[in-house]
């Protein structure tokens, strides 16, 4: 396992469009491990494959509620509610906005083994998987922020992810 460099913006890659996943390979394993080292590393709770440089629809999550999330060639199939509140991005360090996302999100995907499976998820995790499923089209947390992007350090930004649980 290896961390990777983290893509920030104005690198053009975080505005193109991922491919999928055709057969899960031993360099898709590894960007995986890669991707969750990386994440753990940057203090972050979910990172897509754009963010690392490659341009394939893998998204890695862990909101400490016990689970590692991995969802490939993911695919949002039902939202609901709302939930307005503070978001920050790997890509985008230093920075905070104010987003509203769906309180609750389920998302159909495959997992590691590319066994098709749906998960769903609510407050934080339903933020994640559309923070991050959201990068896979080349689309930033920026581009939705209300208002003014904030300053923050990396221990504000963690203290406004976790208050929102």
């Amino acid at each position: 396992m290896a961390t990777r460099k983290i893509r920030t913006i104005g690198d053009e890659i975080l505005r193109k469009k991922c491919k999928p996943v055709k057969e899960m390979t031993p360099r898709v394993a590894e960007l995986i491990e890669d991707m969750f080292e990386t994440m753990y590393e940057a203090c972050g709770v979910g990172l897509a494959a754009p963010q690392v440089g490659v341009l394939k629809q893998i998204v890695v999550i862990d909101v400490e509620d016990g689970n590692q999330y991995v969802l490939i060639n993911p695919e949002i199939i039902e939202t609901d509610g709302s939930q307005t509140g503070p978001e920050g991005c790997l890509s985008v360090p230093g920075k905070s906005g104010t987003v509203t996302r769906p309180d609750h999100v389920k998302v159909r995907a495959y997992d590691e083994e590319m066994n098709l499976f749906e998960l769903e998820g609510e407050g934080l995790l339903a933020r994640a998987i559309c923070h991050e499923c959201d990068h896979l089209t080349g689309d930033l947390y920026v581009d939705k922020v209300e208002g003014e992007l904030m300053d923050v350090t990396a221990e504000e930004d963690m203290e406004e992810i976790e208050g929102e649980e």
